[in-house]
């Protein structure tokens, strides 16, 4: 069997392409930055919080964690509009993407806190901080700096999985590739398009991420001296 490569379609659609990245680029953008946050409040209330809090915010997490990130998807565009919530596809794919994130990322910064050493603590009640207080400017930091690579990971990987929101008509970067293919019947070359652009946006993204990292946790190294 000889196949013939033919990319000049690609002329047509690299609008579509285009398009598509851009909308992908910024589901991660809302779905990373707030997602992260969910993650860090839920850590907090898992970590230090008041018992209630924390036992709801484990039911969030194991719910989440043990449920594929399509049904989630499908339960927030299809399923609430039954109870009278509805959403257009955008908000409903970055809001599963917030979810999914938060829960993941809870227990990644969890872990750091757990790292972090009971002397922090100490020190903070010492000064007269409130847990809140000593959360926020002694403990969160060193904990973020401990599980800053594996938090970028999971980000990445909440990206990548950002594919399957095409099956509720978002326009993203996979979308654009099934408008290419069916139209040109060229599927070989719209995959292998859109599976270089999505390798190119998880690098990207990695070392965006790290960079971020270096620059907080190296001014706070600083501010330490």
């Amino acid at each position: 069997m000889t196949y013939h490569f033919n990319f000049d379609w690609l002329a047509t659609y690299w609008p579509v392409f285009v398009s598509g990245v851009w909308m992908t680029v910024q589901l991660i953008a809302v779905g990373g930055t707030v997602g992260i946050a969910l993650g860090i409040f839920c850590a907090w209330a898992r970590s230090s919080g008041p018992r209630g809090l924390g036992a709801c915010v484990a039911i969030y997490v194991e719910l989440i964690r043990n449920t594929p990130f399509l049904i989630q998807l499908f339960f927030i565009f299809f399923g609430l509009p039954a109870i009278g919530i509805q959403m257009n596809e955008v908000v409903a794919a970055m809001l599963a993407m917030v979810i999914n994130l938060g829960a993941y990322s809870a227990e990644i910064i969890r872990a750091g806190i757990k790292g972090v050493a009971k002397g922090q603590f100490e020190a903070g009640a010492s000064l007269a901080m409130s847990p809140v207080q000593t959360f926020r400017h002694i403990v969160l930091v060193p904990a973020l700096q401990k599980i800053w690579p594996a938090l970028a990971s999971q980000v990445v990987i909440v990206m990548l999985g950002s594919s399957v929101v095409s099956q509720i008509a978002v326009e993203d970067l996979t979308y654009a590739a099934n408008f290419a293919q069916s139209r040109s019947f060229r599927a070989f070359e719209a995959y292998f398009v859109s599976t270089a652009i999505y390798l190119a946006l998880a690098i990207t993204l990695r070392l965006i991420l790290m960079q971020i990292g270096h620059r907080i946790f190296a001014t706070r190294r600083r501010a330490a001296r």
